[in-house]
């Protein structure tokens, strides 16, 4: 009976061993498990990392200046294109993140107003803004010639619309070209076509020495043509 009970229970035995082996296994394989699973706490803090980048718009704002001198970039307004044009207009503005501005008792604040006149960039005096310079039109030419142009307006300046937009320029470049200069070399060398010379024009000034200014004709007609301004540098450019 004591043999037959022993080998009743020996499977019983090797049953409950290996249960005790499974269980002892699995937990090691779910301890790596867990380790390998990203936690729930290493998402916002990658977010946070990403949160924390300061945007490129900062390093032209100023810090704890007035909110209302602020520049246009480094706020967010609500423009209200019914205002009257030409009149000063209130508009409501919010500074941008990671931009830190004061009042004028020095409190920091994100919501304010400022005051401006109602119109568009495009329309502002020609000092409000900036624009690109063509040196490849005729300055001196009849009818005057344009170009076309992208200005910028400036930091300090508040306007409705695009602060960059297109504009058809007259062309107002220089060459260095002085007209009391061109116009003292007619006056006294002229006859030799030493103004013609200064003015980058090589085959009239040529015409002119060998011709001893067309017997002084041609030297008359260049002092009157350079004193008005309608004989100019060859390169197309205005006289300094």
């Amino acid at each position: 009976m004591n043999f037959v009970l022993t080998i009743s229970l020996s499977p019983c035995f090797c049953l409950v061993a290996g249960s005790l082996m499974t269980t002892k296994l699995s937990q090691p394989q779910s301890t790596l498990a867990k380790s390998l699973t990203p936690t729930s706490t290493n998402a916002p803090y990658f977010k946070a990392l990403e949160s924390t980048e300061i945007p490129p718009y900062v390093t032209n704002c100023p810090s704890n200046g007035l909110c209302s001198r602020l520049p246009p970039d480094c706020m967010t307004c609500n423009t209200n294109y019914s205002c009257i044009y030409g009149k000063t207009a209130t508009f409501d503005c919010k500074v941008k993140p990671h931009v830190h501005c004061v009042d004028e008792n020095n409190h920091e604040q994100e919501n304010f107003t400022i005051n401006m006149t109602c119109q568009f960039c495009w329309q502002l005096a020609t000092s409000d803004y900036v624009c690109t310079n063509s040196t490849n039109c005729m300055t001196v030419s009849c009818p005057r010639q344009r170009y076309n142009a992208t200005c910028t307006v400036r930091d300090h300046i508040h306007c409705l619309g695009n602060r960059v937009f297109p504009k058809m320029l007259y062309c107002n470049w220089t060459g260095g070209y002085k007209w009391s200069t061109a116009l003292a070399l007619s006056i006294t060398l002229g006859g030799f076509g030493a103004d013609r010379f200064y003015l980058g024009q090589w085959r009239e000034g040529l015409g002119k020495l060998f011709s001893f200014g067309g017997l002084g004709i041609w030297t008359l007609i260049d002092v009157l043509l350079i004193g008005v301004g309608y004989v100019g540098p060859a390169d197309g450019s205005l006289y300094i």
